[in-house]
């Protein structure tokens, strides 16, 4: 190898060294901080390729995508009731202020997550302790999550870190306080289910006694127009036999025998015990009327 080959590589080998420890290269999911002699010197937010003095200066990046923190465990908290909960919550975080983040955690991640862990569990502690049971499982779920997600906002922001949402994934209750509510709840169910028959049973009785009283009040009508009817036509009968009597007396005489006689001979086995002179076989003896005839 010639002498200036072997200088040529030298050279090059030192300029790439020069280039390793001067240039460095900054990814679009990351910010990076340079630091000199331990130092803040500056933030990088840009992504692409950087220079930094070599040997006095270095660099350190951070993730800047969004973070979940999810405790496997269930935290136990009290309401107003003093009753206990189990509640399951997360938080989605990222990385606000690289500069402020650094300075406050060390850039260390999991003394972040202490830290939103312990606000976090602060803000439910303070905001269950003011409502019941029924609010935190249903009521007003939505307005606790919205209140601590403004708690731990306010507090990630002195870490230099940006809470994008903070949610209940469960809240129940503990097996020794379930039993209790569940009878409590039926208790009241049956409560209100016996008070609901006995309005209905108290309705139905209004009903009846309103359907009693209007049937009184038809069948009264209805009778009262029966006999009105009825009475028309007694009086119209009658109108017509006094009229059919006073054309021909003899013939309405005739007719009221007849009617006489089919009245009381109706059955077979019926007797009559008469006289044989008596009025009731005029037509009989004499079929042409009232004058005595000697045949």
């Amino acid at each position: 190898m010639s002498r200036g080959l072997a200088i040529g590589l030298g050279i090059a080998a030192a300029v790439a060294v020069v280039a390793m420890l001067t240039l460095f290269t900054v990814d679009q999911r990351e910010q990076g901080i340079v630091f000199q002699l331990g130092e803040i010197k500056h933030v990088v937010k840009e992504p692409g390729l950087h220079a930094k003095l070599p040997l006095v200066q270095n660099v350190r990046t951070f993730d800047m995508r969004i973070r979940t923190l999810d405790t496997p465990d269930t935290e136990r908290f009290i309401t107003s009731e003093k009753k206990n909960v189990l509640v399951d919550s997360f938080v989605k975080w990222r990385i606000g202020d690289v500069k402020q983040y650094y300075v406050s955690v060390a850039g260390d991640e999991a003394r972040a997550q202490t830290r939103l862990q312990q606000t976090v569990n602060a803000a439910l502690r303070e905001e269950f302790g003011k409502r019941t049971v029924q609010d935190v499982v249903s009521g007003e779920r939505d307005r606790i999550m919205q209140v601590v997600r403004d708690k731990v906002t306010d507090d990630a922001k002195k870490i230099g870190v940006e809470i994008v949402d903070v949610r209940l994934k469960r809240v129940e209750l503990p097996a020794e306080v379930s039993e209790s509510v569940y009878r409590r709840m039926e208790a009241e169910r049956r409560a209100v289910a016996s008070e609901l028959r006995s309005q209905g049973f108290s309705e139905a009785e209004k009903i009846r006694a309103e359907a009693d009283r209007e049937r009184e009040v038809i069948i009264a009508e209805a009778y009262r127009e029966a006999q009105r009817v009825k009475g028309e036509g007694d009086a119209r009968a009658a109108a017509v036999y006094a009229k059919a009597f006073n054309e021909n007396p003899e013939f309405y005489s005739f007719y009221r025998s007849l009617e006489a006689y089919r009245a009381s001979m109706r059955g077979k086995g019926d007797t009559l015990v008469l006289e044989p002179s008596s009025e009731f076989f005029r037509y009989f003896k004499n079929p042409g009327g009232g004058a005595k005839s000697g045949r």
